[in-house]
């Protein structure tokens, strides 16, 4: 697992508190993961996510994760976790806008000490945002605890593959992204293992490369605009933002970088 120094939960807050997160979402909508409903459909059909269950998504970030389980599998209830008060206070509201406040909880938190009861979850979530999560061994752990015996684990999350990053591509990708490490398919496999898990699907999901090409396409030929407001009309940050998101692209094509899909079932 390649790792950098100096990012951390600090670092991921700045993110999302500010422009930076805005600019994902504008490039990617308010599902900020790759593959958008497509890949939330597909989660969830793997996982068995069916009507009347109750989740927990950890690091929901606005909660559109838990607005989509809500409207497209009738999940009876979702309770999501995230570390960063900005997306948590819009995401409780856009819950209210939505109608869901009802079936939505959030709790601001570290995602690896939740404070949720054990046992009390008949799944765990989670989509493309574990990536930001120092220590993942105590993440899948978090999840292995509040999920119940017979449940599921099942969460997207960008990834390293079996080819690898050189040092440097790991250390300009990873500062860029602000992640502070990036699991591989068997490291996660590993962890949900070592924490009681069968693992059942853990996989490439394939979709990784087409959609860096979508955003930057998007950026380039019909957001840039909004993208420069957002960024206080700042050229030169946009043009070197540019030019790592295209450094991203080339990893993706190259096949080092990927999405990965993950379904587990705690042991009874």
């Amino acid at each position: 697992m390649k790792s950098v120094n100096d990012i951390g939960l600090k670092q991921v807050q700045g993110v999302y508190s500010g422009p930076e997160g805005q600019l994902w979402e504008l490039i990617m909508g308010e599902q900020i993961h790759i593959g958008g409903l497509t890949s939330s459909l597909d989660l969830a059909e793997q996982a068995g996510i069916g009507a009347g269950t109750q989740g927990v998504d950890l690091c929901c970030c606005t909660g559109a994760g838990m607005r989509f389980l809500v409207r497209f599998r009738n999940v009876a209830a979702m309770h999501g976790v995230d570390a960063t008060a900005t997306v948590v206070e819009q995401g409780r509201q856009r819950c209210r806008q939505a109608g869901l406040a009802d079936r939505i909880q959030f709790t601001l938190a570290d995602v690896c000490q939740s404070g949720l009861p054990n046992g009390s979850a008949d799944f765990v979530w989670g989509e493309d945002a574990w990536c930001y999560v120092v220590d993942k061994g105590r993440l899948i752990a978090e999840a292995a605890r509040i999920v119940r015996p017979g449940g599921t684990i099942a969460f997207t999350d960008w990834i390293e593959t079996d080819q690898g990053l050189s040092a440097p591509e790991a250390e300009r990708y990873l500062r860029f992204m602000k992640f502070p490490n990036i699991q591989t398919i068997a490291g996660y496999r590993d962890l949900l293992r070592a924490n009681g898990c069968d693992v059942l699907v853990a996989r490439d999901t394939g979709r990784f490369a087409p959609h860096v090409d979508l955003y930057l396409n998007m950026l380039g030929m019909q957001l840039t605009y909004d993208a420069l407001r957002i960024i206080g009309f700042d050229q030169e940050l946009m043009k070197a933002m540019a030019g790592e998101m295209a450094f991203m692209q080339q990893l993706a094509h190259t096949g080092k970088i990927a999405q990965g899909v993950f379904v587990a079932r705690k042991r009874g």
